[in-house]
């Protein structure tokens, strides 16, 4: 039997968008991360510190969810009614943790 040999000429240039959009992806989470690190180690404990741990890992699974869920491309339709539920689900949450801390003060001391 003979053997068939077929060479392909292959782009150099093919997916260069799609590794420019996952390297920049790469660094903006990296960039995210290293702010992280940097006030995890100067910043004292306190409030200031867990509000801005808990506003940048909410810009930064916002991001994630968008980049790598593909939730960025679609209708703004779409996204509220993701967006809306887990709004209220955060609120609520919060809601019942001072709630509950509350009755706990009035109760106990």
């Amino acid at each position: 039997m003979s053997e068939v040999h077929h060479i392909h000429e292959q782009d150099p240039n093919a997916g260069a968008e799609q590794r420019k959009a996952i390297w920049k992806t790469f660094w903006i989470l990296l960039i995210l991360t290293a702010i992280e690190f940097l006030i995890a180690f100067t910043v004292p404990h306190g409030t200031l510190k867990v509000t801005i741990f808990i506003v940048m890992t909410i810009v930064k699974a916002f991001y994630i969810v968008g980049e790598f869920m593909h939730l960025k491309h679609e209708t703004k339709s779409l996204i509220w009614s993701i967006l809306v539920p887990v709004i209220f689900v955060a609120w609520l949450i919060l809601a019942l943790l001072l709630e509950g801390h509350a009755i706990f003060e009035a109760i106990f001391k």
